[in-house]
């Protein structure tokens, strides 16, 4: 191992197919399958809930957008980390560095282990489900074989990061391009129950609409949080940010801008990796509501617990294991993305003195920040053997949404700060602002309730 000043450094390994992957696998997760109808049981009705879901969308993409003109501008690993540190830490000895500071260890210590976690866990239950209906296992022997398979499967995605960005890469593609066809298996499938007439549900439209200023704000979360993928966007536009200029988010947030130092031709594919990636999501998302909805009830739609497979069983036939298979594949991918992407965070904080120095080391053969990686699987192994931790993520809900806020923040002060900074171009960062300050107020009224 050697530091990063000696001539060691990340290599731009990134394309631009590569970049569209890794925002795609970061957004593309376990929600869509699994529990897509928040919005719909806070819409009250098929249409107004199909409106909330591409407006997320189009929010989701404004939200993309500014982190790569903050990526842009900053040029540094890290994400949020380098964003506040270029924006605030000037402006006072001790309160400037204070946000990126605490942003730093929450994220490293806490929520991204977790999340990483809550998708393997996630994972291994897919995984073994169809093995679970063949042995007729008891729920004893399911819980160990779950909790080994999600160990290994820790393993497998640490070991990935650790060996190097082009093995990364390969994997991260495959695994998105599978996880692609199985939401147009979806799509397909609705089309085909639409070509048969299955459109009474659909039909009734905005019947039923039950949106008011209480649940407006709930419908989309609901939305926002699915295209996060639990923070992952904008820690895909955060990765890809990083990859981009050699200093290295994704979830629907911000991957790209994370891995910034890795990317080739980072004015170019950025923002053009984001152009194509979310709208790409937000197709794939309404289109699956559709599809679920030419066979499934608004009742059903709400009450199932795995929409997905639900009607997998009733539109697909003998092609119906295609979906836990789809959600395996989609969780796994998922998780190796936002590993990759925290690592680098990681890598960043303690080149600024803010972790301890080894996690700022690259290794020489690998060319990988490998103490970090190794760091991160530790973490998530500790989050994997703790047993119950979505109550976890639930609590670190608001913080989250605060650092997204505390972003854009940072997207308005360098604009005065650094206007002579060259930009490819300018987001208008109101309309997401209120959108932050919407579901940031949601989650300090919920908890208060």
């Amino acid at each position: 191992m050697t530091s990063i000043p000696k001539n060691v450094k990340l290599r731009r390994e990134l394309g631009l197919f590569s970049a569209v992957c890794l925002i795609i696998s970061v957004m593309l997760g376990s929600g869509i399958f699994v529990s897509p109808a928040n919005a719909l049981k806070n819409t009250g009705s098929v249409g107004m809930c199909l409106v909330i879901w591409a407006s997320c969308g189009l929010l989701s993409l404004l939200g993309a957008m500014s982190y790569a003109e903050l990526g842009t501008v900053v040029n540094k690993s890290g994400g949020e980390f380098s964003f506040y540190q270029s924006a605030f830490a000037d402006m006072h000895k001790f309160w400037g560095p204070l946000p990126s500071f605490i942003y730093s260890w929450v994220s490293i210590m806490y929520v991204r282990p977790a999340e990483v976690a809550i998708i393997i866990l996630t994972f291994s239950e897919y995984f073994i489900r169809p093995f679970s209906i063949l042995t007729d296992m008891t729920p004893e022997s399911e819980h160990t074989v779950k909790k080994t398979v999600s160990i290994l499967a820790l393993g497998i995605i640490t070991f990935i990061n650790y060996t190097s960005v082009k093995c990364f890469i390969k994997i991260q593609n495959v695994f998105t391009i599978c996880k692609v066809t199985a939401c147009i298996f979806v799509i397909v499938g609705g089309i085909y129950q639409l070509y048969l007439g299955n459109t009474k549900n659909l039909m009734t439209g905005f019947e039923g609409t039950t949106l008011s200023i209480d649940t407006l704000p709930i419908a989309f979360y609901s939305g926002l949080w699915a295209y996060d993928g639990c923070g992952k966007l904008l820690k895909a536009i955060e990765a890809i940010t990083v990859l981009c200029f050699n200093k290295t988010r994704a979830c629907c947030r911000t991957a790209t801008t994370v891995v910034s130092e890795e990317i080739k031709n980072p004015q170019r594919n950025i923002l053009l990796s984001i152009l194509l990636a979310v709208p790409f999501v937000t197709m794939i998302y309404v289109l699956m509501n559709v599809s679920y909805l030419t066979v499934l009830s608004v009742a059903e739609m709400t009450s199932v617990q795995a929409v997905a497979v639900e009607f997998g069983t009733r539109a697909l036939g003998s092609f119906s294991f295609i979906i836990p298979l789809g959600v395996a594949m989609a969780t796994f991918g998922c998780a190796l993305s936002v590993q990759f992407g925290i690592t680098r965070l990681c890598f960043a904080a303690s080149r600024e003195g803010q972790m301890l120095e080894v996690f700022s080391y690259v290794s020489v053969k690998k060319l990988t920040p490998a103490p970090a990686v190794v760091l991160q699987g530790l973490l998530t192994l500790i989050c994997l053997l703790c047993g119950d931790i979505v109550v976890l993520i639930e609590f670190a809900s608001f913080l989250v949404w605060m650092f997204y806020g505390i972003s854009m923040a940072a997207l308005i002060v360098m604009r005065y700060t650094k206007r002579d900074v060259k930009r490819p171009f300018k987001v208008n960062t109101s309309l997401y602002c209120r959108t932050n300050d919407i579901n940031a107020i949601y989650h300090l009224y919920g908890g208060a309730k």
